[in-house]
């Protein structure tokens, strides 16, 4: 029992692993992909800022629309429509048809990715929910920092066709494994659509949903420009730089390990305690920036909490709406991309006014914010630590 269990939450972090690839992995390519289609690379960089969009707009939506259907069959069917886009990618030379094939199932990834967190959970006890999602986690970690240099090599060394393909054979693997070894999986308890949407009525609801924004604000608002940083500020090499990148990658897929223990034991207390951890390390970082030992240690820690954060993210808004977990975990996703979209967003205005090293203060502010909306709800809604 324990095997199958262990078995079918590997199947669910690959799967996880190929969606998130799917997305993040053209961000190393994108010049590639700029010469192969014959246009600009801020237009080749459409295939990531809209496959994001239509992420942001599907979270609270299709996971919704599928929260009554047999589990395996949806992400059977979200594997399948991801992998005939993967295709389309590969042989196509219309850019246009390319981006179309992208966005289409960019519209499904909330609902494969809130499913494969909901099954993780249901697969435990309660008290156990958390480690079976951080190994999940790995899978979302993986593709996000971990795909980008793996794709981006396949390029170099064979060519972009092969790089290409080399989601649709990861998505086909996760496929065929689903369909040997996933069992079936009807919806126990089908809620009504009414009674999913009412958790929007919740004050505990939109005080999770602003902390989780501002916490991934603080996070991947920052990250987005850790390579300019390194480059700007630490004045690293470009193979350091690229060195560095990994380290993180791999620090946050240690971090998703240890939070699924934090939360397992102290939910609360970690969740409280993790922005005034890394507001500490933001300013630390700040005052050594220029050095580059300090920095790599710096980045060996914001790794770790980068991955205890998804994980935090995850269960905060999880936590306030425990009977509707497939939109609950949509809303999620929503949140931290938009999260990441707006701090982005600030972080550039940041660079463009006052320089690379002070985007760390877009990282402080948020963190702070984030902080409050979390005391908020400890207070306005008791819960144990």
């Amino acid at each position: 029992m324990k095997n199958s269990k262990s078995l079918l939450i590997f199947i669910l972090a690959v799967g996880v692993f190929g969606i998130i690839n799917t997305e993040m992995g053209v961000i190393g390519i994108l010049p590639d992909l700029a010469d192969h289609f014959d246009v600009s690379v801020s237009t080749a960089g459409l295939m990531v800022s809209l496959f994001a969009l239509a992420i942001a707009i599907a979270g609270p939506t299709l996971p919704l629309v599928f929260s009554r259907m047999n589990r395996k069959k949806v992400m059977l069917l979200v594997l399948v429509i991801f992998i005939i886009g993967n295709i389309i990618s590969v042989f196509t030379t219309n850019f246009t048809v390319a981006l179309v094939a992208r966005v289409i199932p960019a519209f499904f990834h909330p609902v494969y990715v809130s499913i494969a967190l909901s099954v993780a959970a249901a697969s435990v006890s309660e008290k156990e929910a958390p480690k079976a999602i951080s190994k999940v986690f790995i899978g979302v970690s993986a593709g996000m920092v971990l795909g980008v240099p793996v794709v981006s090599f396949i390029a170099n060394t064979i060519s972009l066709e092969v790089a290409m393909s080399f989601f649709a054979v990861v998505n086909i693997f996760t496929l065929i494994a689903t369909l040997i070894f996933v069992p079936s999986m009807p919806v126990q308890e089908r809620l009504s659509y009414g009674s999913q949407l009412k958790i929007l009525t919740h004050g505990i609801t939109w005080l999770s949903i602003l902390a989780v924004l501002f916490l991934n604000a603080a996070i991947f608002g920052v990250y987005s420009y850790l390579a300019s940083y390194l480059d700007v500020v630490t004045n690293m090499s470009a193979n350091l730089i690229s060195i560095m990148l990994l380290v993180y990658g791999l620090a946050n897929i240690a971090g998703n390990i240890i939070a699924g223990r934090l939360l397992t034991e102290y939910p609360i207390r970690s969740v409280t305690i993790f922005p005034m951890v890394l507001v500490a390390v933001y300013l630390i970082f700040f005052f050594v920036a220029e050095l580059t030992v300090p920095t790599a240690i710096i980045i060996l820690v914001w790794g770790i909490l980068g991955g205890i954060g998804a994980n935090i993210n995850q269960y905060w808004i999880m936590s306030s709406a425990p009977k509707a977990p497939d939109f609950a975990n949509g809303l999620f996703l929503t949140s931290v991309n938009l999260g990441t979209t707006i701090g982005a967003g600030i972080a550039g205005v940041i660079i463009a006014q006052f320089g690379t090293k002070y985007i760390l203060f877009v990282g402080v502010l948020s963190l702070v914010i984030g902080f409050i909306c979390i005391i908020l709800r400890n207070s306005l809604y008791k819960t144990a630590a």
